[in-house]
C-alpha cells in the first residue's frame, strides 16, 4: 500500500510540474502613453505563470514632478496605487511584480501621489489576465 502512495505521489507531482512548465509565457504590448507630462514609450507586460509583470520601454521619460507613481487600472475599473516610479539618485522602478491581489490589467498610469493628478496613461488592446 504504501509503495503505491509514494507511486501516486510521484506521478501526481511530474503531472504538475509538466503542466506548469507547459503553460505558454504571454506578452503583450500597450499603446503609446499620453497625458500631460509622460507622453513617450509603451508598456510590455509579460504573464508567467500566473504573475503579471509591467516594464517601461527604453524610450520612456521618467515625469519632472514630486511623486510619480504606477498605477494600474484593471477590467472593472478598480485602479491600484503601486510602487514610487522614482528610486533613490537618477533611478527609476523600470520593472514591477503586479501583487496577486490585481487579477487583470487594462491601463496603466503614471500617477503623480502629491499633487494626486493623473500625468499619463497607457492601455493595452486585450486585457492582460
Amino acid at each position: 500500500m504504501r509503495g503505491i502512495l509514494k507511486a501516486f505521489t510521484v506521478l501526481l507531482a511530474l503531472v504538475t510540474v509538466t503542466t506548469a512548465a507547459a503553460a505558454p509565457i504571454k506578452t503583450f504590448t500597450s499603446t503609446p502613453f499620453a497625458g500631460a507630462k509622460a507622453n513617450t514609450g509603451t508598456v510590455t507586460a509579460t504573464v508567467d505563470a500566473g504573475k503579471i509583470t509591467l516594464k517601461l520601454s527604453a524610450d520612456f521619460k521618467v515625469p519632472d514632478t514630486p511623486a510619480p507613481h504606477w498605477q494600474v487600472v484593471d477590467s472593472k475599473g478598480n485602479t491600484y496605487l503601486l510602487q514610487r516610479l522614482v528610486i533613490k539618485g537618477d533611478k527609476y522602478n523600470q520593472e514591477i511584480i503586479l501583487p496577486a491581489y490585481v487579477k487583470d490589467v487594462a491601463k496603466v498610469q503614471i500617477w503623480c501621489a502629491w499633487a494626486e493628478a493623473l500625468l499619463g496613461e497607457s492601455s493595452f488592446t486585450t486585457v492582460v489576465k
